[in-house]
């Protein structure tokens, strides 16, 4: 026992002596513990060229963990986005993991050919306005975005219900045809209702009492095909309703949307959404519903997350009716592209100020520093560009003299100083710019000018008569084109010019802005010969790949 023991202690001091001398001949160091970096220890490489981890002073005012390694330094992404403001994300491609770096995180969009104004809007086939945070619905009494960007309550946004408009019909020429599943027309199709004895089928339409029985029911089990389109007539005096019940496919939750004529604009309790929509015992109005945008918005109401809801994982369990009325043309589909499109173009019909022209936007909107609110009833000449964009398709469209004479009365606000209540302003008094904001003093906001163009140019091609629309855009290009270096600042764009109007610093475009500018001198570029347009949108996209103007 003793040999073995001492024979023991030798082979480990002899293994002890091997491994030093290997480790010395391979010029390593022991590693040491001095903190930690992302919770990683040093990382040791041949020849002494490891990493270190050191302090990086950052302009004599902070200190950020960094590692060294020879003579490079390397600096933690997480602080590179935020100083510099560029992105990145790790991906993994055929298995190999990879950093992907950008500069912008927006996107531009290369025009194919010239703009048509019977074509697409810009690149609005994208737009899913009523996913937006600031949309609080989709209102069921007008068909379109009710906003609250700049009041909780909630308000309808000229601006916004036109891009609604816009992405809509820019999605019907885009998007396959439509799925359309009839589930009750009064002709070939005659929808499996629960008895009652009350009801009738008077002139293709579904005629039912249901204030002294049960409600009326049809049972389904519908899956992908969410977008609802029905006629109705409903008695507020009856407190009628029409319910759509949807359930969660795996988690077997149920939700029920209530479409009410004594219902708020919208509220949600448990699983309960309520939206209100428009009685009038003598008048048919038109129900177009996306019903998981309702579902999310009544989730949003109750503070839960907003998210948007996957058509996979749901399907449209009953349809219930209460109350009294008439129903006809019932159906579920895919989309209601169109539909969506005239409900925003008969929504700026009804509220357009027929002595104006001007769709009035209804809440104060509180100015930078060294500017004057804007008092609710101010104009955006954006808000009517888009407008004017919206009706010229819609007479395009359809012929009917109502979209003319809307499209045609909304230029009246151009002829208007802002500080009289319409749009124009002056640069040093001379070169007119048409305001997205009407401020004093002037912002000169250069997106909302460019949508202001296109909805004249709009004009222009789809409506008859409208040389005062041809005289405005014209005026419009040649201040652009005279303005437009003012808005470059060497690294990207500026979103307006309230430095020149304020002696402030730069409102520095952010990149979706930014972006935005490109994609719209791009648009205008085919419309124009003017090499400024193609070359400065070409300059600004190298600026979203962190190219910079030449230093002196």
């Amino acid at each position: 026992m003793r040999i073995n023991l001492k024979l023991m202690i030798c082979v480990c001091i002899c293994l002890m002596f091997v491994s030093v001398s290997i480790w010395t001949r391979c010029g390593g160091e022991i590693p040491t513990f001095r903190g930690s970096f992302n919770d990683n220890v040093n990382i040791v490489g041949a020849e002494g060229s490891g990493f270190e981890e050191i302090d990086c002073h950052i302009n004599g005012d902070y200190n950020v963990p960094c590692r060294k390694e020879g003579d490079e330094i390397y600096l933690p992404f997480s602080f590179i986005h935020k100083y510099f403001e560029v992105y990145g994300k790790m991906a993994i491609y055929d298995g190999y993991e990879r950093f992907e770096w950008s500069h912008s995180y927006s996107k531009v969009y290369y025009p194919k050919g010239k703009y048509d104004p019977r074509g697409v809007f810009l690149y609005f086939e994208n737009y899913n306005v009523e996913f937006r945070e600031r949309v609080k619905c989709i209102s069921a009494t007008e068909g379109v975005p009710v906003s609250t960007q700049w009041e909780s309550s909630g308000y309808y946004y000229p601006t916004q219900v036109a891009q609604f408009g816009l992405a809509h019909y820019s999605k019907n020429l885009t998007e396959p045809e439509p799925r359309v599943k009839v589930l009750d027309d009064g002709v070939t199709v005659f929808g499996q209702w629960s008895e009652n004895k009350r009801t009738a089928r008077i002139a293709k339409a579904l005629d039912f009492n249901t204030t002294e029985g049960p409600s009326l029911t049809m049972s389904l089990e519908h899956v992908l095909d969410f977008v609802l389109s029905v006629e109705l007539m409903l008695r507020s005096s009856d407190n009628s309703s029409f319910t759509v019940v949807l359930q969660n496919r795996e988690k077997k939750e149920r939700w029920s949307l209530h479409y009410s004529c004594n219902a708020p604009l919208i509220y949600s309790k448990d699983q309960d959404v309520y939206h209100k929509i428009q009685c009038e015992e003598s008048k048919w109005s038109i129900l177009v519903r996306d019903l998981l945008v309702d579902l999310q918005k009544g989730l949003s109401f109750q503070g839960k997350p907003k998210k948007k809801l996957l058509r996979s994982k749901y399907k449209v369990t009953s349809i219930n009716i209460e109350g009294s009325g008439k129903l006809a043309n019932l159906s579920l589909s895919t989309s209601r592209h169109l539909q969506q499109f005239y409900l925003a173009a008969d929504w700026l019909v009804r509220h357009q100020d027929r002595n104006t022209g001007g769709w009035h936007n209804t809440v104060r909107r509180k100015g930078p520093h060294g500017m004057k609110d804007l008092q609710p009833g101010w104009l955006s000449a954006m808000g009517q560009g888009h407008g004017m964009s919206v009706l010229a398709r819609a007479y395009h469209l359809s012929k009917r003299k109502e979209y003319l004479k809307a499209a045609l009365l909304s230029i009246r606000p151009f002829y208007l100083p802002s500080v009289q209540g319409g749009v124009l302003a002056l640069l040093m008094g001379v070169l007119p710019w048409y305001e997205e904001y009407p401020t004093q003093p002037s912002s000169f906001v250069l997106n909302g000018f460019v949508y202001s163009l296109i909805g004249l140019y709009d004009l222009i091609t789809l409506v008859p008569k409208s040389q005062d629309a041809a005289f405005l855009f014209e005026q419009g290009m040649s201040s652009l084109k005279r303005l437009l270096p003012l808005f470059d600042n060497g690294a990207g764009s500026n979103y307006d010019l309230r430095h020149l109007s304020l002696g402030t610093a730069p409102n520095v475009a952010r990149w979706d802005y930014h972006a935005t500018h490109v994609n719209q001198l791009l648009l205008l570029a085919t419309l124009d010969n003017s090499t400024i347009l193609s070359t400065t949108a070409e300059r600004w996209v190298g600026y979203m790949v962190g190219k910079r103007a030449p230093h002196n």
